[in-house]
């Protein structure tokens, strides 16, 4: 088997091929960095695709990952998980960014055309309170562990199931099951809510 242009015995015990191509990367070879275009570039636009839906922006994100990736392989870290999963995670925080944003843009065309319509939106407070609930999650979020977080936006923002999760994440399902149970536990415990 021949892998990155070396003759690799079937034998050999796996190594992560992407990690190597993200070190070689951050130091600025050339070659490495197109090798690993060539290897997860498709995976990469699936996954923007499904996230994002629309083509001609998933095509944008996936220049904006690539880029990215470029400029922040020296922040990879061999040692704590999988190549492909850190790219993978850099593409699925661009895509849920450029949905968030296509979203906070179509909202805002609503209100604008409500507004011109005549039509009364929510009440002044109904608004607050809604802010102020939207405030106290991002709070609450904000004060999980990282692991948690990611875990719980990926499948809230993302859609993902735990098994897609431990995929992406590079971590065991029990691990990404337990890590979703203790973060809901901890978000209601942050918000007040009572079972």
């Amino acid at each position: 088997m021949v892998i990155d242009g070396m003759d690799v015995p079937e034998d050999a015990p796996a190594r992560d091929a992407v990690a190597d191509l993200l070190v070689r990367t951050a130091a600025g070879d050339q070659q490495a960095f197109a090798t690993l275009y060539d290897t997860l570039s498709s995976r990469v636009f699936g996954l923007l695709l499904r996230v994002i839906v629309n083509r001609s922006q998933a095509e944008e994100v996936l220049q904006e990952v690539f880029l990215e990736i470029w400029q922040s392989a020296g922040a990879f870290a061999p040692n704590k998980g999988q190549g492909r999963s850190w790219v993978l995670t850099i593409a699925h925080r661009r895509a849920v960014d450029r949905v968030r944003a296509s979203q906070s843009a179509a909202d805002r065309d609503v209100k604008a055309g409500m507004r011109d319509l005549g039509t009364p939106t929510e009440r002044v407070d109904e608004m607050v309170e809604t802010a102020i609930e939207a405030e106290k999650v991002v709070r609450a979020l904000a004060a999980l562990p990282e692991a948690q977080q990611e875990a719980l936006t990926l499948a809230y923002y993302g859609g993902y199931s735990q098994s897609e999760i431990a995929a992406l994440v590079g971590a065991p399902l029990g691990t990404i099951k337990t890590r979703m149970r203790d973060g809901l536990s901890r978000l209601r415990t942050e918000m007040g809510v009572t079972s």
